[in-house]
């Protein structure tokens, strides 16, 4: 039941389109705040949206390409602004940029006057810690981080309060001074489909495989990156124990209408074996029907499957934030790593042929899973809103 003396309190989540998973991040907390407190004002917004073009390709573009095409020199970079001191020229002249393009975004905040901000991306968070320095707002502002890691550039004075994925993040919250009264583990939020899991047998007669097959689930994030096609035939035509295998794989592949096309060419020598997916907003349902996924370990993916109780193989991942979260669920044994195909279909061989590894698997990975995050922060920020 909503309380009735939470009305017209006015949301604002920020979130910046560098990736995926700081909108999604964004949009659950939107969806969940709706649910649990729907007279509500709650209103998403995308910092690049008030940014120049300029700074817009620095944040977006050059990101995803670094990420795809020179993921090492993205390593280096994500571990050399941990490392900056935030006195350097480079720290100086990057807040100077920040700042510049942040008097549109100020201007709306302004206009929307929210009871209280949410950011579920670090530039916003540092944008915001300035303007309240300054005294130009007054908002209580929370920043939630949407990895297994913390980054230098999520911790800022003058926030409200912080959202750690797990008890290791807050730990490094607190080494790097700020307040245990401030922090809270939370999880990363995600939409709350994610967390009730639907039936397998209803998701797989949706999409016509057999419930009771092994099944393998292939994804490669909102962009499809990879030859995806390739990869899956040779995942397809590999051998179980000598014998030619019997599971059946789904595969997602996002936006890429190529490796679309081209697994919907292979599905004819695959029948009731292969089954393309394009873009999807229903990937629980999908996951839902499978046993095992390979998938980059992004934070938002990587909490997805953990409340899904879904074994990961975490495949090549970025130098930085992704190597963090394959650490985190490696450790606690909710999945397995591939630096390269040959260790993929090695362990993909290995999990398809010990089932009691899987079962393993799936038992650790619910045991950290945090389907309720989302729940969690709002109604953090809700009763700090009616104290």
């Amino acid at each position: 039941m909503a309380d009735h003396s939470l009305q017209k309190k006015k949301i604002l989540i920020l979130s910046v389109s560098a990736g995926a998973g700081h909108g999604r991040a964004a949009e659950a907390l939107r969806t969940r705040a709706m649910l649990d407190y729907p007279d509500s004002i709650v209103q998403h917004v995308d910092v690049m949206d008030f940014a120049s073009l300029a700074f817009r390709k620095v944040y977006t573009d050059f990101y995803l390409h670094l990420v795809n095409k020179a993921p090492n020199l993205w390593g280096y970079l994500y571990n050399y602004s941990n490392d900056a001191k935030p006195d350097s020229s480079l720290e100086k002249m990057r807040r100077a940029i920040e700042k510049w393009n942040a008097k549109s975004l100020l201007q709306f905040i302004q206009d929307f006057s929210p009871s209280a901000i949410i950011c579920t991306h670090f530039l916003p968070a540092e944008i915001l810690s300035r303007l309240h320095a300054s005294a130009e707002i007054a908002y209580p502002t929370w920043v939630q981080v949407t990895d297994f890691d913390l980054h230098r550039m999520w911790v800022h004075p003058h926030m409200q309060g912080y959202f750690a994925a797990n008890e290791e993040v807050a730990f490094r919250m607190r080494g790097q001074g700020l307040m245990a009264s401030t922090i809270r583990v939370t999880g990363i939020p995600i939409m709350p489909s994610f967390a009730k899991a639907p039936a397998r047998e209803v998701c797989a007669a949706e999409l016509g495989c057999d419930p009771t097959c092994l099944t393998l689930m292939l994804m490669s994030g909102g962009s499809g990156v990879g030859d995806m096609a390739t990869l899956a035939e040779r995942i397809l035509s590999m051998e179980i124990d000598g014998k030619q295998s019997d599971f059946q794989m789904i595969v997602l592949t996002g936006k890429n209408q190529v490796a679309y096309q081209r697994l919907l060419d292979l599905q004819s020598r695959y029948c009731k074996r292969l089954y393309p997916i394009g873009f999807s907003t229903q990937v629980e349902r999908l996951m839902a029907c499978a046993d095992l996924i390979v998938t980059k370990p992004g934070g938002l993916t990587t909490s997805e499957c953990l409340a899904m109780g879904l074994p990961m193989i975490v495949n090549a991942p970025i130098p930085g934030q992704e190597e963090r979260n394959a650490d985190y669920v490696v450790e606690h044994g909710a999945a397995l790593k591939a630096v390269d195909e040959v260790a993929l279909l090695y362990r993909i061989q290995h999990l398809m042929s010990r089932r009691d590894h899987l079962d393993m698997m799936r038992t650790r990975a619910l045991q950290i899973a945090r389907p309720n995050a989302a729940a969690d922060v709002m109604h953090t920020v809700m009763d700090f809103l009616t104290q």
